[in-house]
């Protein structure tokens, strides 16, 4: 079969990219690379892919496909795959009930990945096996799970380390970090590392893969959001050189930057 025509959104920029990156280099002519995924029909319906790969880290939440019942009404003939954490019951019903016709795990390889695309594109299901029973599994005995992969870590990390997640994840270089938490590039550097050596990954792109396939990239994003000072504070800085500021203790943690639109990559 010839390379698909497809379409990469997720809530996340940096995972959106990296996965189309690794697709083009498939032979897959990727449309465009985007997020967020809530303002992803408008481009999915204007483009028309063959495929629309559609990654979430919160299959669950309510209106989460909400992007996808949108693609069925205008672009029926777009087979939409959702890729997602360790799925509940709950997420894949969810998904396909809102018309998309694959689950894949953000962990899959990208062979896996590949596959259900095809499949896809052919009009079949594009979802594991596995997947399905353990999701009927669940569904058929409950389980009460009183901690998770996501909690976790999410102990392991300061709030603006957890904040520095996030930013890492939305595909933030060092400096806008710096400048959107009103801190020096250095003191950024080094919230990166410790968050990078405390999840026990070598990189950004390992950080961002690994937080949203555990579900710690949404515990993160919340938490950062729960725990934003409501009033002003005076902060204590250290000064790095001319001009420029670092954090010390007691200083306040500053509003999060805006995050940016939805934006498409080049046509492939």
């Amino acid at each position: 079969m010839g390379g698909v025509r497809l379409m990469v959104v997720d809530d996340h920029r940096l995972l959106a990219e990296a996965l189309a990156s690794a697709l083009k280099l498939r032979g897959h002519r990727v449309l465009a690379a985007a997020a967020p995924t809530s303002g992803s029909a408008d481009l999915v319906v204007s483009r028309a892919p063959e495929v629309c790969l559609f990654g979430t880290a919160s299959p669950a939440a309510p209106g989460a496909f909400d992007p996808i019942a949108r693609i069925g009404r205008e672009r029926p003939q777009v087979a939409v795959v959702v890729l997602g954490p360790v799925p509940s019951p709950r997420g894949i019903a969810a998904a396909f009930a809102a018309g998309a016709v694959g689950y894949v795990r953000h962990d899959e390889r990208i062979e896996g990945v590949e596959r259900a695309m095809l499949k896809a594109r052919a009009g079949e299901s594009a979802i594991a096996p596995q997947l399905l029973r353990g999701a009927f599994t669940e569904l058929l005995n409950p389980a009460v799970q009183p901690d998770d992969e996501g909690r976790r870590l999410l102990r392991m990390l300061t709030p603006r380390e957890a904040e520095v997640l996030v930013r890492v994840a939305e595909g933030e270089g060092t400096r806008l970090i710096a400048a959107g938490m009103g801190i020096a590039p250095s003191t950024a550097r080094t919230h990166v590392q410790r968050v990078l050596m405390k999840l026990g990954v070598g990189s950004r792109l390992e950080a961002a893969a690994l937080a949203a396939r555990t579900g710690l990239l949404a515990r993160a994003a919340a938490h950062a959001e729960t725990t934003r000072p409501t009033t002003t504070e005076t902060p204590t800085t250290t000064t790095d050189a001319p001009g420029t500021a670092t954090d010390a203790p007691g200083t306040a943690t500053d509003g999060a930057a805006p995050r940016g639109p939805y934006i498409p990559a080049q046509d492939g």
